[in-house]
């Protein structure tokens, strides 16, 4: 009875999904079908995102960022002949004490991570720009290392957000030109 009431909720959840306008972003369809798969798959928007060269970013939170973004966007490699260029322009990082003591020292900092990133073509010409926001925190303990420890685990966690938050716009910046205009390579 378990086991029929879950497919039962499973199929209406499906049902919900397809009816509701939902789009997967990385998936094109191929016809005109109300099914997008049909065991074939448009990778035309993957294929897209690696043509996108990642400029270097400066500081360290700049390279974890980069290494995510080179990870997400260009996993084979970066292109040869990029087609794209994605520039982290701003990196702005606040620090806020939190949980105060009695002796007025912090026991917690909240890190507050701001990126600023632009995509241009070949010729250089900015098709987007945009910001990311990254929020996070840390405990301040009386052992040093492990404070030390939690800033640099909090420094990877941002880079993760910020990276995984720019590509998720690249891919719906080249979902919405192959969606709205057709295949991106004609422009």
């Amino acid at each position: 009875m378990f086991y029929k009431s879950r497919i039962i909720a499973v199929m209406a959840i499906v049902a919900f999904i397809s009816g509701c306008g939902f789009e997967p972003l990385y998936v094109e369809k191929k016809s005109s079908e109300d099914w997008y798969y049909n065991n074939e798959f448009d990778t035309g928007i993957t294929e897209e995102m690696a043509k996108v060269k990642v400029e270097l970013i400066k500081d360290r939170i700049g390279q974890l960022i980069r290494n995510d973004l080179l990870d997400k966007l260009t996993p084979k490699g970066q292109p040869q002949k990029p087609k794209y260029y994605l520039k982290v322009v701003n990196i702005e990082k606040d620090e806020i004490d939190q949980a105060l003591r009695n002796d007025i020292t912090a026991t917690r900092k909240k890190v507050i991570y701001k990126v600023k990133y632009v995509l241009q073509n070949a010729e250089h010409q900015q098709l987007i720009n945009g910001s990311s926001v990254a929020y996070l925190g840390y405990d301040i303990l009386r052992d040093p290392y492990s404070t030390t420890f939690a800033q640099k685990k909090t420094e990877k966690n941002a880079a993760k957000i910020i990276a995984n938050d720019i590509s998720l716009r690249l891919g719906a910046y080249f979902h919405s030109l192959q969606t709205k205009r057709g295949n991106p390579d004609e422009y």
